[in-house]
């Protein structure tokens, strides 16, 4: 997809780690494992979720639901925050040095972002980690 000015634009969807089906389908699992009716869910989460809304996710017709939805679901399923959240699509999964997983936020998930925006962006981090690094072997 190209803007205005002809410059060559993403689409979200070729950022999206996640797969809202297979996020749909674990929330349905995990509700269902808890032995929770949609109902009981909205109760637990305070009215958070509303059950039409969790229905709706279940059934993958939302497809990213917010990160405060994902949080109150989390406590109610007693799972991982950060579990749900990479699902979703919002963390990538990324191997730690000492075999553990670490994640990260998707910060390139930006639907308009442009080859040269996203390399002046890691341009841009990269200056500012080296810059302290030195402020860091400095002191």
């Amino acid at each position: 997809m190209a803007d205005r000015d002809g410059r060559s634009r993403r689409k979200r969807s070729e950022y999206v780690v996640g797969r809202p089906n297979e996020l749909g389908s674990l929330l349905a699992d995990l509700r269902t494992a808890k032995g929770l009716s949609l109902r009981q869910v909205e109760e637990a989460t305070g009215k958070a979720v509303s059950n039409a809304y969790l229905s709706q996710l279940e059934n993958g017709k939302i497809q990213k639901p917010s990160p405060n939805v994902l949080h109150s679901l989390s406590g109610v399923y007693a799972v991982p925050y950060e579990a749900l959240m990479e699902k979703a699509g919002y963390l990538l999964p990324l191997e730690g040095s000492m075999g553990g997983r670490k994640r990260r936020l998707a910060a390139f998930a930006i639907d308009d972002l442009t080859a040269e925006e996203e390399e002046e962006l890691l341009k841009y981090l990269a200056f500012l980690r080296s810059r302290n690094a030195s402020r860091t072997a400095s002191s």
